[in-house]
């Protein structure tokens, strides 16, 4: 359930780290109108469930800030869950951009922006070929990459990852922007998560 959070809160910015996958995917993706992403900033996280969501993040701390793209990423999560998370496994994002004084939500255009991914658990799939054994540091701290995440506690300590050059769509560079993402399964909401950040391009 650690690994669904952190890659469905990455890859909503296309931000998976390449150590989540056996085999690194194309994470610079060329747009028309696209801009170079240097800067991620600002970065803060609560919980948005209404305490009852039987799987909660517990921390999650990101640096340094701001983080500077390509360049190197240090993460360090806990999650606590009392329910295991099977597929198929439902994440819906809502992002939103900062107008003024108005939050704007953005549309899902080509994957990005406000979306909902039927079964994160088979974009984890794609990320780490089932049958292969997961990546470090996962490997290392006992954390498990694949569906089903059995209730339990999970700890990532702080690793690094490197981020390589990552582009962006023009409506989704330069601002301050907050993300919820809500984890479901059957009809049941499992975890809730806000996330707010700042984007700089060139």
């Amino acid at each position: 359930m650690l690994v669904a959070g952190l890659a469905l809160a990455l890859c909503a910015l296309q931000l998976c780290p390449p150590a989540l996958g056996g085999s690194q995917p194309a994470l610079l993706v060329e747009r028309s109108g696209s801009r170079r992403l240097s800067k991620v900033g600002g970065f803060s996280w609560e919980n948005c469930g209404d305490g009852k969501d039987p799987v909660v993040l517990q921390s999650l701390s990101v640096a340094p800030d701001p983080i500077s793209i390509p360049g190197s990423l240090r993460i360090s999560a806990a999650v606590s869950g009392k329910k295991t998370m099977a597929s198929p496994l439902k994440v819906s994002l809502v992002v939103e951009k900062a107008l003024g004084d108005l939050w704007v939500q953005l549309p899902c255009i080509d994957q990005l922006g406000s979306c909902t991914y039927n079964d994160v658990c088979t974009i984890i799939d794609n990320l780490i070929p089932p049958g292969t054994p997961c990546p470090e540091p996962l490997l290392t701290y006992g954390i498990p990459c694949h569906c089903p995440f059995k209730a339990g506690s999970y700890s990532l300590p702080a690793s690094d990852f490197d981020l390589p050059d990552v582009e962006l769509p023009s409506w989704m560079t330069n601002g301050n922007y907050r993300v919820q993402a809500v984890a479901s399964s059957s009809g049941e909401e499992l975890a809730c998560v806000k996330l707010s950040f700042s984007l700089k391009s060139q």
